[in-house]
């Protein structure tokens, strides 16, 4: 198992920058594969990023892909999003994630039902 922690939210203008972070405790075999989710109100759950141990591996889809930018370090159980020119549509509550198995990582699309672990979110704004 493992809990995680994130920070790093808040309001800004559009086309400005945030920069979120996780923290990760308990088992380190429980996060192989981690990533990052958003939940507007109204709307259903996305997967945003996702990064293997060895940081080799990343995806994003079409929303957010050449804007935001997943990171780990390992040896500081931390993980992070960097977000640039963020738009309004941007505005959600952000989660981080762990899967066990690395082989989530490999897949072709980026599935919350793969990732048991959560942390509690934090809220990004992105004004107009």
């Amino acid at each position: 198992q493992v809990q995680l922690q994130e920070s790093g939210g808040g309001s800004v203008q559009a086309g400005g920058s945030l920069r979120l972070s996780c923290t990760a405790s308990g088992n380190s075999n429980s996060r192989y594969c981690m990533g990052w989710f958003r939940q507007a109100p109204g709307k259903e759950r996305e997967g945003i990023a996702r990064i293997t141990t060895g940081g080799d591996i990343a995806y994003y889809p079409d929303s957010v892909k050449g804007r935001f930018t997943i990171s780990r370090d390992n040896a500081k159980n931390t993980m992070s999003l960097q977000m640039n020119s963020l738009k309004p549509e941007d505005t959600a509550m952000y989660y981080c994630a762990s899967a066990p198995s690395i082989l989530n990582c490999y897949r072709s699309d980026l599935r919350s039902l793969d990732f048991p672990y959560w942390g509690q979110g934090t809220q990004v704004t992105v004004s107009s």
